[in-house]
């Protein structure tokens, strides 16, 4: 019944999303691998650079883009502001079979960066004496999370120190991923798979980034305000922005409104590799994670609302976006990068604050340095969108913007 209940309601505001887009009809089951020669004519790059632009940020972007579809992604859609230059652009085709030109305009799945989002929710109760960062999680849903996790407080999980481990899903691989691509996963059954497991460390002690805390968090929103996820998101953050081309699409496999296809590199069930189109897929497994649906307009603009303090007040509540705990990655043993909602990166010999987000066949990034003298916004159609390394043509956009990783 709540899952029936939670199909709904997403629907509804999916419906009411944006002036009411057009919903895209699903497509079939992709046939044979899709070749990147068949769009090669379309991949010169496009951009727009106002007089603010600089000639080295134009010249780096241009480059960073040029040449798609490449092995490495199908698209990208890129937007740099800020008082250090403004440069906008796109590269690549809308599909493999067509051939067309990206739509610079286009919505994608922004995987990740619903993190932010989410965060921002939730620091937005926290400013209204909704939410304590300093409450247990268990405190929230007692029927929810057991004793063994009764320790975890509301800041561990949104900055990844909760030591609760991954849920299980019924696939180990890609292309098991694929066939499950409609399945609907219960947020709630999600927390009861990850919390039946042991701790991956002592609650504050170390860091690993998972999508689990910001489950769990998602459902705190909904208890504390007796409203649905999708509906805080709506009502805090993209009716006041006006960001009328973002929204969260629920159990909903397609991107409504104009989008540049996905694509993804698998193995075929007769051993060889190529691209599927994987434009069509479900997200409820992210969910509060990593579901939301955006362009870059969107996010420049609630990038730089959040970085002015017109998202979460100013204060030491916005602080905690841009505290890293003082501990070290579970995995690596660096030190942590994460703090509530945003990552800190020393790019171009100077901090950067952002959130990356992957989705099979999408990639994405929302960035600015902490005075918001340059912002970053993309969308890079990759073809190994949640592989081990980041994309090529994602860090060259990186790079291009801020400079080399220190």
């Amino acid at each position: 019944m709540r899952s029936t209940t939670r199909t709904l309601l997403a629907a509804a505001l999916v419906l009411g999303a944006a002036a009411g887009p057009t919903v895209l009809p699903a497509t079939a089951a992709p046939g044979p691998a899709l070749a990147l020669a068949s769009a090669s004519a379309s991949a010169t790059a496009r951009s727009e650079a106002p007089s603010s632009a600089d000639t080295r940020l134009t010249t780096a972007m241009e480059a960073a883009i040029a040449g798609l579809p490449s092995a490495d992604a199908t698209a990208a859609l890129v937007r740099v502001g800020g008082s250090e230059g403004v440069w906008r652009g796109s590269s690549g085709v809308h599909d493999l079979t067509t051939g067309r030109a990206a739509d610079p305009n286009a919505r994608f799945r922004a995987g990740s960066v619903t993190k932010v989002f989410t965060a921002a929710v939730v620091l937005r109760l926290v400013a209204a004496g909704k939410v304590d960062l300093d409450r247990s999680a268990r405190s929230y849903l007692p029927e929810l999370i057991p004793a063994s996790y009764s320790g975890v407080t509301v800041r561990q999980l949104l900055n990844h120190t909760h030591g609760i481990p991954a849920p299980d899903f019924p696939w180990t691989t890609i292309e098991g991923a694929y066939a499950n691509r409609f399945r609907i996963h219960d947020p709630e059954e999600m927390v009861r798979s990850a919390t039946a497991k042991e701790r991956e460390f002592t609650p504050g002690e170390r860091q690993h980034y998972l999508n689990i805390g910001y489950t769990i968090a998602g459902l705190i929103v909904e208890r504390v305000t007796g409203d649905s996820y999708e509906e805080q998101v709506a009502r805090q953050v993209l009716r006041p922005l006006g960001l009328r081309d973002t929204y969260v699409p629920g159990a909903d496999p397609r991107i409504a409104g104009p989008h540049n296809h996905g694509y993804q590199r698998m193995t075929f069930d007769d051993g060889t590799t190529g691209l599927r189109d994987v434009t069509v897929w479900g997200v409820t497994d992210g969910w509060a994670a990593g579901d939301i649906v955006s362009t870059t307009a969107d996010l420049e603009r609630f990038t730089k609302a959040l970085f002015q303090g017109r998202v979460v007040p100013r204060g030491p509540v916005l602080e905690e976006m841009f505290t890293v705990p003082q501990v070290t990655d579970h995995k690596t043993g660096k030190p942590a990068e994460y703090a509530v909602g945003l990552a800190r990166k020393v790019l171009g010999g100077r901090a950067v604050w952002g959130k990356t987000g992957g989705r099979w066949g999408y990639n994405s990034v929302v960035a600015s340095t902490r005075d918001g003298s340059r912002t970053l916004v993309y969308s890079v159609n990759s073809t190994d969108a949640k592989g081990g390394t980041m994309n090529k043509v994602a860090m060259n956009v990186m790079v291009a913007a801020y400079g080399m990783p220190s």
